[in-house]
């Protein structure tokens, strides 16, 4: 695929995303909030083995269109992926159907751009054939046998750059271990060892981007999750005086487990009180125990559906006795939120680094009067995927590196940070709205998957 095509490609992944989402306030797209539905448990979630054909041709469609825009981009003509069972390279599980779990003893994946024509050769030279999606290229015998055999390959196709998983900066692209990079450049002739590059670069584009199906399944599982939140924040789960931050966050774990959802880090709810006195300048506010009447709540959960991951972030309020809304100052609190996201998103340019949109942001928010903290990072096949960070929840500053990232069309983020706010009803003490969502950008918009809130959920 040429740079035409791939260009088609992310357009193609905007036309996905806004045919499912209609247009919303400034700065973003978004969804009507999710708040307050429940979920069915019969057909919410596809059953697990019938989430094998879409992970995989999805995952078909990501090798044969977008991997050869990827190593061209990278200039890499061949990419290896060997790692052994139990020690996965953090790219292999994306690289493999469905239902494979693992290694299985040392796996060696080979990827070789032929050119525009011939298109990128994928070959297997392990025990364990993945047929239909990688040639099998060995036949089996000793581990040297293997070593010798992956030699063979990498001389007969005589590529000019060679990327392997090694990198200091990325997690993501440093899946390679010593021993097994040692065991390469063994087998290797000294001329072809010279040609060894890094492949982290191909990595994280790898990691960060969507392709069109996935962004009309992505939406789904943002709205699962979104969904728990709004139970969790409930009379269904909650008994002002009883119930416990720590019964919630139990409660969207197992829910998560019920639902055969995988959690990706364990729920956390907690909570804020009038006459807590909260110094406007920590980092955090918010503690653990029972929820009482009048107390501000907040959770943060992520899981993973169909190989993609969601981040999200609510708010909610047990009432008082006698109350029938939520206060006016903190549902100004709210709307001071979703206003440093409309300045965030805003700022969501191609080619823009994440420490530029940070700096941006964080100097419009103080114009705007916002006392705002930004620390937005990519979501896809990991929670805190790759590509760019945007700050750093205890480092406004600039994060070297993986900060100067671009951002780029069709790449996931959580739209991740807090404003703190005076509460008149709370004898003017400090709130810390802290908010989450997941979204995508297409390019031109960053668009929430399933909305985002914009109401506090309420304890009645």
């Amino acid at each position: 695929m040429g740079v035409a095509n791939w260009r088609a490609l992310s357009v193609l992944a905007g036309s996905a995303i806004t045919s499912l989402l209609a247009p919303g306030t400034a700065g973003a797209v978004e969804t009507e909030p999710a708040q307050g539905r429940s979920i069915d448990r019969a057909g919410a979630v596809l059953a697990l083995r019938d989430r094998v054909a879409p992970v995989n041709e999805i995952l078909m469609e990501r090798l044969d269109d977008l991997l050869p825009v990827l190593m061209r981009e990278a200039g890499i003509d061949m990419w290896l992926v060997i790692n052994r069972e139990y020690v996965e390279d953090p790219v292999y599980l994306t690289l493999v159907p469905e239902p494979v779990f693992a290694a299985r003893r040392t796996t060696m994946l080979v990827f070789f751009d032929r050119g525009q024509h011939g298109g990128v050769e994928r070959l297997t030279v392990s025990r364990y054939e993945q047929t239909g999606f990688y040639e099998s290229a060995w036949d089996g015998g000793s581990d040297e046998d293997q070593w010798r055999r992956l030699a063979e390959i990498i001389r007969e196709r005589n590529p000019k750059r060679i990327g392997i998983n090694t990198s200091t900066a990325w997690s993501f692209g440093d899946g390679l271990t010593a021993s097994m990079q040692e065991s390469l450049e063994q087998h290797l002739a000294r001329g072809l060892r010279s040609r060894l590059v890094t492949a982290e670069s191909l990595a994280v584009r790898w990691f960060e981007t969507r392709i069109p199906r996935e962004v009309e399944v992505w939406p789904q599982a943002v709205a699962l999750a979104r969904s728990v939140i709004a139970e969790a924040f409930s009379n269904l789960v909650i008994t002002p005086g009883v119930t416990t931050t720590d019964d919630v966050a139990w409660f969207i774990r197992q829910r998560f487990a019920d639902l055969n959802l995988d959690a990706w880090f364990m729920p956390y709810v907690n909570l804020q009180r009038a006459g807590a006195e909260q110094d406007p300048e920590a980092d955090f506010f918010g503690t653990s125990g029972i929820i009482e009447r009048g107390d501000v709540l907040h959770t943060d959960v992520g899981l993973c559906y169909l190989r993609l991951c969601t981040d999200t972030q609510e708010m909610g309020y047990v009432l008082r006795v006698g109350e029938r809304a939520v206060p006016a100052g903190l549902q100004a609190a709210l709307a001071a939120g979703n206003r440093w996201q409309d300045i965030l998103t805003r700022n969501f340019v191609s080619g823009r680094t994440g420490n530029e949109i940070l700096g941006m942001t964080a100097q419009q928010s103080a114009a705007a009067g916002l006392k705002a903290r930004t620390y937005s990072h990519p979501l896809g096949h990991h929670g805190h995927g790759a590509g760019p960070t945007i700050g750093m929840w205890d480092n406004q500053g600039p994060t070297p590196v993986r900060g100067d990232w671009e951002v780029r069309p069709a790449t996931g983020y959580a739209i991740e940070g807090n404003v703190r706010m005076q509460v008149p009803e709370w004898n003017d003490d400090w709130v810390q709205i802290k908010l989450e969502q997941s979204a995508v950008f297409d390019g031109k918009n960053v668009i929430y998957l399933a909305g985002r809130q914009t109401k506090w959920h309420v304890v009645e």
